[in-house]
């Protein structure tokens, strides 16, 4: 009995079913100031929950010692809403600001110049994507594409200041 054969079953003329639920891929969670600047990245796997990755991205962040009552404003999207989410951005001095749908609508009804914060992180992201390399993922390991997605970073960072 061949390879083929083997695969082939007589109730299941087309052969092995695909698992249902699994996603290829890596993700990539960005943490950017208020122009755009990536400030810190973290790589996960495409089936991960952007909430479970967003300890990993706060405590990525190098910032100078803060005093203990300073609180920094931090905007998120609907992934990070919830308890969790929350006492982790609070734990680490940042006040959450994730906005409800219900909310922004009637804000933006109301104020016709408004404009939402995340399409900062939405242009970090295309920025990112600019750089060939970082398209289509080809590393074979995560430390290899980390260090590209670094190099980009800071590539990215030396733009916005003006230095190249």
């Amino acid at each position: 009995m061949g390879a083929k054969e083997r695969l082939r079953s007589p109730r299941k003329p087309w052969g092995r079913t695909q698992r249902i639920g699994g996603k290829n891929g890596s993700k990539v969670s960005l943490l950017v100031d208020g122009r755009g600047a990536p400030l810190s990245l973290v790589v996960c796997g495409a089936n991960r929950h952007d909430v479970t990755q967003l300890e990993p991205l706060l405590d990525a962040l190098v910032v100078p010692e803060m005093r203990p009552d300073q609180v920094i404003h931090l905007c998120a999207d609907k992934g990070y809403r919830g308890m969790p989410a929350n006492e982790a951005m609070w734990d680490r001095n940042y006040a959450p600001h994730v906005p409800v749908a219900e909310e922004e609508r009637t804000i933006i009804l109301n104020d016709p110049d408004h404009r939402p914060r995340r399409w900062v992180v939405e242009v970090a992201h295309s920025w990112f994507k600019r750089f060939r390399k970082l398209l289509v993922r080809f590393e074979k390991t995560v430390a290899s594409f980390v260090a590209l997605l670094h190099l980009a970073a800071a590539v990215i960072c030396w733009r916005k200041a003006g230095v190249i």
